[in-house]
Formats: structure tokens, sequence, C-alpha cells
């Protein structure tokens, strides 16, 4: 019985050894199984998917970027008179002449569009006779003034000769006493606030007083800024100013007989920012206008 026990213990171990040998071949012959093992790793499970948004909503869009808004600067408030500026002569007419190429004309334009900028930097409305080299009549110069209820007239010029920098304020003086006519009333005429009509040639007669006053106030500016200035306005029979219906004043500057251009036009600036202040003086604009000095 020892026996059989023991034959049947060799038998298994024999039948155990063979089973081993075999799973090992059997690994030995399949190599690219492993290898698909290594190149094929298991799958990660895909994460849970997200959850739709309600039915019916709409996208939110992404904020807009905030930008700082730009802020212009308001114009100016025109309340005051309208201030005509007439630089004078023009076109073929070119006003006085210096020898060093220098004409009147131009110089008279360039002061008119800077007084004009002045002017309305101040809160003034500003119209010119003229803002290129043409000629109105004395005529259209004059009508462009009276179409306004209130005006104020200023005709720029240069003269021939002087010392630089010598200035003049001039207000219109008639040479004799008005004396209305039948002949007088039915040319041209002129109506005033009051419905009564005056010929164009005596139009500025009404506005004497006035106009003196403004060509006072503009010189004792000018007189203050050009030392060689008089100290008080010249009364002249200046052509501009007969026919306008409004406080009128001619201002001239010397001269264009300068050796150098430049020694004149330089001062156009303080010319023109001294005869605002003169307006400014004699019609102030409120306090409350932007730019008001």
């Amino acid at each position: 019985m020892r026996r059989s026990f023991f034959y049947a213990f060799i038998i298994c171990v024999g039948l155990s050894s063979a089973v081993l040998a075999r799973g090992i071949s059997s690994n030995a012959l399949h190599p690219r199984a492993q290898q698909s093992d290594q190149q094929n790793p298991p799958q990660q499970a895909a994460p849970p998917p997200q959850a739709p948004s309600p039915q019916g909503a709409p996208p939110v869009p992404p904020a807009p970027q905030q930008t700082p808004q730009q802020q212009t600067p308001a114009p100016p408030v025109h309340v005051g008179p309208v201030v005509v500026i007439d630089p004078g002569h023009g076109g073929t007419d070119t006003g006085a002449r210096g020898a060093n190429g220098l004409v009147e004309k131009d110089v008279v334009l360039q002061v008119g569009k800077i007084l004009r900028a002045e002017l309305e930097r101040m809160g003034y409305r500003v119209v010119m006779t003229r803002s290129d080299d043409s000629n109105p009549s004395y005529e259209d110069r004059a009508a462009l003034a009276n179409a306004y209820r209130d005006a104020i007239f200023v005709s720029l010029h240069v003269s021939s000769t002087g010392a630089t920098g010598n200035t003049r304020a001039y207000f219109y003086q008639f040479p004799v006493p008005f004396q209305a006519t039948d002949t007088s009333l039915q040319s041209s005429a002129v109506k005033q606030g009051s419905g009564t009509a005056i010929p164009w040639e005596e139009a500025q007669r009404p506005f004497a007083e006035q106009s003196r006053r403004l060509a006072n106030l503009v010189q004792i500016e000018l007189m203050h800024r050009f030392s060689r200035s008089p100290n008080a306005p010249t009364p002249a029979a200046v052509r501009n100013l007969r026919s306008v219906a409004a406080p009128a004043v001619a201002v001239e500057i010397s001269s264009v007989s300068v050796s150098d251009p430049i020694a004149l036009t330089s001062l156009s600036g303080l010319f023109a920012a001294s005869i605002a202040r003169g307006i400014a003086a004699f019609r102030p604009m409120p306090a409350s206008v932007p730019g008001l000095p």
C-alpha cells in the first residue's frame, strides 16, 4: 500500500511540472501579445458630459471692453453782437505797397483772420467782408454789416509810412451837419430801428458817438501794447465807415515801408489781440461764456 501511494505522488508531481512547462512555453511562443498589451494600454474612462444649458436660454456673450469716452469741448456760445471784420482793399487794389514787396491787402487779411479766431474764442459771432483776395465795393462791405441788427464794424489797414508799431484807431467825422432833403431820402437808404430811412452816405451819422467811444477803447488797448501809438483816436472821413449803420472804426498799423517784412507781420497777433480787447471793453460778453478772459 505504501508503494501505491508513492507511485501516485510521483505521477502527480510529473503532471504538475508538465503543465507549468507548457504555460511558460506558450508565453515564449507569443511575444506579440505582450507587445500589443504594452502599445495599447487600457483606455481611461471619458469625463462625464457637461449638463446642457436650459432650453431656450441665449448664450452669454463676453463682456465688452470699456474704453474711455472722448470728451469734445463744447463750442463757444454766440450771445453777443456780430463783429464784422473788414480787411481793406483786395484784388487789383493792393493798397499801400512797400519797396520790400509787402502789400497792404495781404497784411490786413492775415490780421483779419487772427482777429476772427480771437473774437470767436471769446464767444463773439464773426463775419468777414472778404476772406480771400477779392475786393468788395464799399457798398457791399457796408451792406453786410447793415444786414445784422446788432453789429460792430472794424476796418483794418496798414499805413504806407511811419515807425514800425505805430497804431491808430479812427472814427468817422462828417465834414458838415446833416440836412435831410427830399432828393437825398429818395436815393438808396438804410432803415434804422425806428423805421425811418436815411441815405447810405449818412448811415454812420446816428452812430457817431458810439463809434467814437469804441475807437477810444481800442486806442487805449493799442497804446498799452504799442508805445509809439497816440493816446486818443483820430477823427477822419474814412470811406469804409461812412455807409455803415452800426458802431464802426478803422484801425491802422505802420507800415509797409519796413526793411524787413517780418518786423511788421510778427506784430499781427498782438495787433489783433489789442483790437479784440477794445471790442470786449465796448460790448462785454457775459461772464458765463467759455473762453472769456
